[in-house]
């Protein structure tokens, strides 16, 4: 079975609701727990980047797992973008630095919840 992104937005218009998509920041093949000045620059620019991902009204809200921190999960991040599809969504994710050079990967879901719930 395929997923069909135009299927689950009419399902959702049918229930009353709408989509968001969830994406889950998880370590990547290049992780790794250091803490250089090559990170830290790198983890400025991921910053930068959902700041403006937020400023233009595609990032609703994200942030740590502190327990993932604490206890070094795999999961490092959640976030949730207002997109029109699925393919808008994994181009936005996409942007993030951290992706860019494999230190994080992402999981992306579509997510249905009810109209006004979300900005």
């Amino acid at each position: 079975m395929t997923y069909d992104d135009a299927q689950a937005w009419h399902a959702a218009e049918e229930f009353g609701m709408t989509i968001y998509y969830v994406f889950l920041l998880k370590k990547g093949p290049t992780w790794t727990p250091d803490a250089t000045p090559e990170v830290e620059a790198l983890q400025a620019e991921h910053l930068a980047n959902l700041r403006r991902l937020g400023e233009e009204g595609k990032l609703v809200l994200n942030g740590p797992l502190l327990d993932s921190f604490q206890l070094s999960g795999e999961i490092r991040g959640i976030g949730v973008l207002k997109a029109k599809s699925l393919a808008e969504a994994q181009a936005w994710i996409s942007t993030d630095p951290m992706v860019k050079v494999g230190r994080l990967i992402f999981e992306l879901h579509t997510w249905m919840v009810g109209k006004g719930v979300l900005p």
